[in-house]
């Protein structure tokens, strides 16, 4: 009931908003009381700080809280005082609130309260105001700062204590939030029930953690006991100020994010109409709606938790069904076990995404974990009988000798603490107790069919259009040639999806005179930074494709009927399995088949009027017993089909609000599909299955033709299966792993359509500029059925138009930006330095009537403003200090093409970026004549190639890549055959091996995780800024904000048009939004925040010239990127095949014969920086700005123009992105309404306070000058982050190549925080003795770290956790020694360390191109996965490796006596690194035990290094060697070559690689150097 501060006028809708946080829980095992407990819990609290949030005010957190059990003595002890004596133990309840600020709105608050409690007829004992004391709270914080107050509830004679009181009170809650919620006079004000329970209670508000004690008074209270606590600091993404949305809510404390949200809490409202409660019974309607839809993702958790187990589910059982375990495509689970998981997907479907819970009913306490695996959950059992959980370990002091258990929560895991039973129960046996209740097997056994178990149908019924021609059919669908020939055919042939290169330059389908597939308007949303994306391809364990057809059972009993469901494997159906389908003849099925379509002729309003019929059929008939409901767009002759899209959200919608969509699933027979972003658009509308005939009909015609290499059946099974992966990988990037969680999630924003038609079939979609209501779609479907009928009259009459969206077509295709005429003056105005010609250029660029971008439908608006003469506005080489190229990696792009932009911008004081694949340190060393090739920036990717110590210290700004404009949430693959020696290299990983980049899930799932890479970059390089990299989707803004509260220096948002080398088309056309969105909504929300003076704001995106900056700039940019142009300047021209690797200018290659063309010269991307500049002088003045600071952030300088003859244009409405915002948080701050960078706001790390800081440089210095080898002892705790950093980078930049090894040791007793010895460089030992946290040794560069447990620890090392997840990610060199397990996600991307470990969790090694691996234990699931080079030795005793490797890429060998004796040397450095128990026992009985030891290695790799020993045998040197295997496994070498040193590839390779060779000599051959204006000339 806060009031929404938020304007809604501007960009940022408060639905966005995200949090993350860190957790604790406690308990007492046996049950018992204690103040402690208590005391401990808001320790927790205090030393989880640095993962919650804190804005502008120091003192005004994002919220901290404290659930634990009612506290009876000092509540006994109270009432006395307010002259009351309470009834025995869980005999009352105790309801703690929020009320409004002033009396009449509390005493209004009173009022409803009684009046609510009186209708449920649960007595109110007495009211007591909480003693609280906010003299140290922030401003922000006091100024809405509610009135506290506890009532004290009688329980009501007919109701017995216990579960049924705990219902009584949840009944009486609902009521008195319903009334509260209907009251006037509370309209506005803070009504908020924090917690009402006779077992337990919440202290919690808008606090820092270190203020919890001082602030509630009560809390130091000795009589306050409990036996167990649930604590949590939050760090949210907005700093909307609320008290009520701190943690916990009444039952969790959740660390994460609910992906699937929207999908989830519409599934929610859409079962409440059919619940039966045969618990709550006629009390069911008054706890109606579940869902508080105001509530954040958390809080919705929590209501529908708390639901459940208030109609009888056990706790941890209807947790289960929220966050299930992956088991799709675990076969270790038992065959019961699978059942149970399979059940329970029938009846809800999981609540996706990254997330750590734990939750207590005052009974037990239970904790659980996502199926990724992507939250930190480490725990200890202590032999004192307690139990403690918390983000981090070393957040309270424990005796060594005390701890029992040291564990972690593993990928879909669960546990509970039982009081009653005084004992923890694990996953297993809890999942196993449930698993046995019911006999689940049997019921799916003979309940749940498959499709193939259905009938075939007798004989099928013609369809609608067949007399209608082929051509036109698909043209009314709204095919073109180009989708045929650039998707239908790939997917068909290769069964993967289509890829394209360099960006979007066409107009977006809401400004295309063109009439554009309903899907285009549609695009797809993704993660980042607030939750992770993740890899489908490598972690296909945690997916699956599995939907449900038929009517989904009651959520609140297990019955046998739930299961009568039809079960399809995937969303997309072949025609057979569709025609079973319409055929159904089974008891408990009914299907329907309805078309979609409406008469040409029918007149204005057919289209709404056929959806309202459309809706109606389909509601009469569900309510007949119909629960397949198959919609299709066949249309006759003289029919227009109705967008699939629009059909299925429209029946979706309606049947939603009759109340009757979970008593059907849908079905669409759809024509107008082609894409995986079609299918998934569909999917996330809640289509269960679809069935392309169009596109199956387009290949059996293909094949026909012989325009396929295989037959029509297989290309169908293929393109089917592109379509399923593509659906997977598209909600990958939305970090969800099923599709039944995907299924009606909504996770698109529509760009182009009226809020009324968005709301009427789209509902909770958002579209944030207007464009089209009902009646222009229909004018759209109407012209493109005209079009299609015009196709007879035209002279190819069986031929489809071609579109010319992805390639420029000199004739009737879609508008371009860059054509060859844009080329042509471009490259002469910077080869001849010519302004002019520049002029022309943009002249060109900017022609009326054209809209391509939002940008071209603003003009300047000079009004009100005074012009200022040329002379007196900043000169442009001060300007170009503020310009940046692209991120462009070493191998994506030539070596002359990386270094002729970094030369460029280093003269003109601008910033080139490396990208993501490292690069030469010989280029930090300047040239003769004073050019430098360094790039300024260097960019830190998913993939970490390269990046070291040295990388890190060599840079001016380091710049963390989140996403990608063109590809955003996915990671990137560099193919093979690009990864010439010269790369690998650079990357430290093998020639003619592929590399992949992750998806960012590994070191980044989160908020308070990227805040740690932040600083753990600033310890790297405390002289560098720090930026991170967003792209532009609806939600940006707050995304920016969290981003800023992690202490970034710069944010840089990308437009989705951007270029890239490769990437899916799909991602291309359809991810991410436009820059001026973006840009705009970012630039709001931080103002909105006071948080725009703190950080640089930076844009890209298809800039092209001075105008477009001077757009971005009045939008809220300070520095501008550019990427795309600078390659034209440099000779591109466009081809847009960069993915060939045969690119006729020398850019996009890095074969050396197409090199030598490169004809680009520093000066010419000079000339067009310049350019840029001085045209955007030219509009300074002419809007009366001298400098750019003065001219950032004024959208009132642009205004909106008609375009003439674009009605589609004309209808936006771009007032939201002209919207002005103002500081609303922080006012009060001098420079927080800043609307650009202000050096005194910047954030402060606290660099100088760390160990580093204090002790390690300082105590060190003596020794390094003089290299004296030193080492000394010192305390950590898990608050020491980052240790050793600060440290390696006083030795990187004295040293380049680090120190002699063994010059410094630092042997540190305690917790080590986070990033513990980060880029750690040679020379440097750091030893723990104790624990470690999360990414320890992170990106370990030359350096030694080991840790071990405290001597007096009695726990078995071998068997606890010691190290957290993502231990040595992106490690380069050095070796490290882990005395105890590691958790998840150990030494991916290791590219060069050697590190040993006792045993390791899920997806160990993953990744991994170069190193060495020794695991002297059982690792989890997935490990190896992506691995492409290094290897990995495993002891594996039980044999149980086989089973949890991912077998795609490597191989399990038994090792050599040689590689035996390597081991063995290894545990020995091991035992004196760590004394391990385990490594001496093994070194002791070795010669019995090494025939355990496995070797991983990966095929391709080994197959290179053979290739290289037999080059080197026969006298080459070890660089021709490489060259020589890079010939050979990329199909180069010469036969000859082939049987001579390709031992591993055999004879059988010979002639495939013989084949190969000859099919590529002919492609290279066929690119001969052509001059650009003969080429241009050519094509015009």
């Amino acid at each position: 009931m806060q009031a929404d501060s938020a304007q809604q006028q501007g960009l940022y809708r408060p639905e966005f908003d995200h949090d993350a946080c860190g957790i604790g829980a406690l308990a007492d095992i046996n049950g018992e009381r204690h103040h402690q407990i208590l005391d401990d819990a808001l320790s927790i609290l205090v030393n989880l700080e640095h993962r919650g949030g804190t804005g502008l005010e120091k003192n005004t957190g994002d919220g901290a809280g404290i659930l634990f059990q009612v506290p009876h003595h000092f509540f006994r002890k109270e009432a006395q005082k307010c002259g009351q004596i309470l009834p025995a133990e869980g005999d009352y309840g105790v309801a703690m609130l929020f009320f409004p600020q002033d009396d009449k709105g509390v005493e209004d608050a009173r009022r409803v309260f009684e009046e609510g409690c009186a209708e449920a007829g649960v007595p109110l004992l007495f009211w007591r105001e909480v003693p609280v004391d906010p003299h140290d709270l922030g401003e922000t914080a006091r100024a809405c700062m509610p009135t506290i107050l506890q009532a004290f509830l009688g329980r009501p004679d007919d109701t017995p204590a216990g579960d049924a009181f705990e219902r009584r009170l949840y009944v009486c809650r609902r009521t008195i939030e319903k009334k509260a919620d209907a009251e006037f006079a509370l309209r506005d004000k803070i009504f908020y029930v924090c917690s009402m329970s006779s077992r337990t209670i919440v202290y919690k508000g808008m606090l820092v953690a270190t203020q919890m004690r001082r602030f509630f008074i009560d809390l130091n209270d000795a009589a306050v006991k409990t036996a167990v606590a649930l604590v949590h600091s939050r760090y949210s993404t907005n700093t909307t100020p609320s008290w009520e949305r701190a943690h916990p809510n009444r039952f969790i404390i959740h660390n994460g994010e609910i992906n699937t949200l929207k999908g989830n809490v519409n599934w929610i409202r859409a079962r409440e109409p059919n619940l039966y409660s045969p618990v709550l019974q006629h009390d069911l309607e008054r706890v109606m709606p579940i869902i508080n839809r105001e509530g954040s993702d958390s809080a919705i958790l929590d209501n529908v938790l708390e639901f459940l187990v208030m109609n009888g589910r056990p706790l941890t059982r209807a947790a289960s069904m929220l966050l299930p375990e992956p088991w799709d495509h675990n076969d270790s689970l038992s065959e019961e076990r699978r059942a149970y998981d399979a059940y329970q997907s029938m009846l809800m479907e999981p609540w996706d995404g990254p997330a750590a819970i734990a939750f207590t009913d005052g009974r037990t306490l239970g904790a659980a974990l996502d199926r990724n695996g992507l939250r930190p959950a480490r725990y200890y059992v202590t032999r004192d009988g307690r139990f403690m959980l918390a983000s981090e370990v070393g957040t309270i002091e424990v005796s060594p000798e005390n701890i029992l258990t040291s564990g972690c929560l593993g990928p879909g895991q669960m546990l509970e603490v039982d009081f009653a039973r005084g004992r923890v129960i694990y996953n297993d046996e809890l999942r196993a107790r449930y698993a046995k209740e019911k006999p689940y097997r049997d019921w799916i056994a003979e309940e749940t069919l498959t499709v193939d178990a259905l009938d075939k149908p007798v004989a099928p019924t013609p369809a609608e259009d067949t007399e209608v021609p082929a051509a036109v059919r698909m043209a009314k669908l709204g095919y073109h040639w180009d989708d045929v020939d650039e998707v239908v055919r790939p997917m068909a042939q290769q069964g993967k999806a289509p890829l394209a290169s360099m960006g979007i330059d066409a107009p977006l389908a809401c400004l295309s005179k063109k009439t554009r597939s309903f899907f285009d308007y549609f695009y797809q949303l993704f993660a980042q930074v607030t939750n992770p994306p993740i890899d489908a391809l490598r972690e296909h364990m945690v997916t699956s494709t599995t939907l449900y057809l038929g009517n989904h059972g009651n959520l609140l009993e297990d019955s046998r009927t739930a299961c009568r469901l039809v079960r399809l494997e995937r969303p997309l159906l072949s025609e057979e399995e569709f025609e079973r389908i319409c055929a159904i003849d089974r008891v408990g099925f009914k299907t329907c088949r309805f078309r979609a379509v409406y008469r040409r002729d029918a007149g204005e309003g057919a289209l709404q009027a056929a959806l309202k019929q459309l809706a109606e059929d389909v509601e009469a008939a569900v309510r007949d017993g119909v629960n397949i409901v198959v919609l299709s767009d066949r249309a006759a002759a003289g029919e227009v089909p109705v967008p699939s899209l629009l059909a299925v959200g429209c029946v979706h919608n309606h049947l939603i609000r009759a109340g009757v969509r979970t008593f059907a699933d849908i079905v669409v027979e759809c024509g107008d599909a082609v894409s995986p972003h079609d299918f998934a658009a569909l999917v996330g509308y809640s289509a269960s299955g679809i069935y392309p005939y169009n596109a199956h009909a387009c290949i059996r015609d293909l094949a026909a033709r012989g325009d396929l290499d295989v037959t029509a059946e297989q290309g169908i099974a293929n393109y089917n299966k592109a379509a399923t992966a593509g659906i997977v990988s598209i909600m990958s990037k939305m970090g969800i792993s099923t599709v039944q969680s995907y299924h009606s999630a909504q996770i698109f924003e529509a760009v182009g359509f009226t809020p009324e038609f968005v709301n009427a079939y789209f509902a909770g979609t958002v579209s944030r500029v207007g464009g089209m209501g009902v009646e222009d779609v229909e004018r759209e479907q109407n012209e493109r059925y005209d079009a299609a009928l015009a196709i007879l009259k035209s002279p190819a009459p069986d031929q489809l138009p071609t579109l010319g969206l992805t390639k420029w077509r000199p004739l009737g295709g879609e508008d371009h930006l860059i054509d060859p005429q844009t080329v042509y003056l471009l490259q002469t105005a910077c080869r001849e330095d010519s302004y002019d010609t520049f002029k022309e250029y943009s002249a060109c660029l900017h022609r009326t009537g054209r809209a391509v971008r939002l940008r071209d439908l603003l003009d300047f608006n000079a009004s009100g403003r005074t012009p200022v003469s040329l002379d007196e506005v900043e000169p442009a080489l001060n300007i170009v200090r503020r310009f940046n190229t692209g991120a462009m990696s070493y191998g994506s792009i030539s070596k002359e093409a990386h270094e002729c932009m970094a030369i460029a911008m280093n003269r003109l004081h601008g910033r080139s970026n490396s990208g993501e694949g490292g690069e030469d340190p010989r280029r930090e060393t300047p040239l003769a004549n004073g050019d430098s090739k360094n790039s300024a920036i260097k960019q830190v990717a998913s993939a970490r190639f390269g990046v070291t110590s040295r990388y890190l210290c060599s840079a001016f700004e380091i710049q963390i890549k989140m996403a990608q404009g063109a590809k955003p949430g996915e990671g990137g693959h560099l193919p093979g055959k690009k990864v010439y020696p010269w790369i690998a290299e650079v990357r430290q990983s093998t020639p003619g091996i592929g590399l992949i980049s992750p998806p960012p899930h590994h070191d980044i799932y989160s908020i308070e995780d990227l805040a740690e890479l932040i600083f753990d970059l600033k310890n790297a390089n405390p002289g560098a800024r720090v930026s991170v990299k967003l792209v532009s989707e609806a939600g940006v803004g707050t995304i920016a904000t969290g981003v800023a509260k992690g202490a970034a220096d710069k944010i840089l948002i990308s437009g989705h048009n951007g270029g890239s080398g490769a990437a899916a088309r799909d991602s291309i056309w359809h991810a991410g939004l436009p820059l001026e969105l973006g840009l705009a909504e970012a630039q709001q929300t931080l103002l909105q925040n006071g948080l725009r003076s703190r950080v640089v704001l930076e844009a890209d995106g298809k800039l092209m010239d001075g105008t477009d900056v001077a757009v971005a700039c009045l939008l809220g940019a300070e520095e501008f990127g550019f990427a795309t142009m600078p390659l034209i300047s440099m000779g591109c021209l466009m081809q847009r095949d960069c993915q060939q690797d045969t690119c006729p200018a020398g850019i996009a290659t890095q074969n050396c014969r197409l090199r030598r063309g490169f004809r680009g010269k520093p000066e010419h991307v000079e000339h067009f920086m310049l350019f840029v500049a001085e045209q955007l002088r030219e509009v300074m003045a002419s809007l009366g700005f001298r400098t750019v600071d003065e001219m950032v952030g004024h959208p009132e300088c642009l205004r909106q123009i008609e375009v003439p003859g674009n009605r589609k244009a004309n209808l936006l409405d771009l007032s939201p992105v002209l919207a002005s915002a103002t500081c609303e948080f922080g006012a009060h701050i001098p420079g927080a309404d800043g609307h650009h960078f202000l050096p005194q706001m910047a954030a402060d790390s606290e660099l100088d306070k760390t160990l580093d800081s204090t002790l390690f440089v300082p105590y060190t210095a003596d020794a390094r000058a003089h290299l004296r080898p030193i080492r000394f002892r010192a305390d950590i705790a898990n608050v020491n982050r980052c240790v050793g950093t600060i440290l390696g980078n006083a030795v990187t930049k004295a040293h380049p190549e680090g120190l002699p090894a063994g010059s410094i040791t630092i042997d540190c007793d305690g917790s080590a925080g986070q990033s513990f010895g980060a880029f750690l460089p040679r020379g440097i030992t750091l030893n723990v003795c104790g624990d470690a946290n999360d990414y320890f040794g992170k990106g370990l560069s030359g350096g030694e770290v080991s840790v071990r447990p405290n001597p007096h620890a009695t726990y078995k090392f071998d068997e606890n956790i010691i190290v957290g997840n993502v231990a040595f990610f992106g490690a380069t060199s050095g070796r490290g020694f882990i005395n105890g397990l590691a958790g998840q996600r150990f030494a991916v991307r290791n590219s060069g360390a050697t590190v040993v470990v006792e045993g390791c969790g899920n997806h160990g090694c993953e990744y991994m191109t170069g190193g060495l691996a020794l695991i002297l234990g059982e690792v989890g699931q997935n490990f190896a996965a992506g691995m492409t080079g290094g290897v990995a030795y495993v002891f594996d005793q039980y044999g149980t490796l086989d089973a949890r490797v991912n077998h795609e890429s490597v191989e399990l060998k038994a090792p050599t006596a040689g590689e035996l004796a390597q081991i063995r040397a290894l545990i020995q450095e091991h035992v004196d690194a760590t004394q391990s128990p385990r490594g001496i026992k093994l070194l002791y009985s070795f010669d019995s035990m090494s025939k355990h030891f496995v070797k991983v290695i990966p095929t391709e790799y080994e197959r290179v290094l053979a290739i290289v020993a037999a080059a080197e045998a026969v006298g080459k040197t070890h660089a021709q060697g490489e060259e020589l295997a890079f010939d050979i496994v990329t199909g180069r070498a010469d036969a000859a070559d082939v049987a001579r040193f390709d031992v591993a590839g055999g004879a059988a390779g010979a002639a495939s690689v013989a084949a190969s060779s000859v099919a590529s000599t002919k492609k290279e051959a066929y690119v001969p150097w052509v001059s650009p204006v003969l080429f241009l000339i050519s094509i015009a």
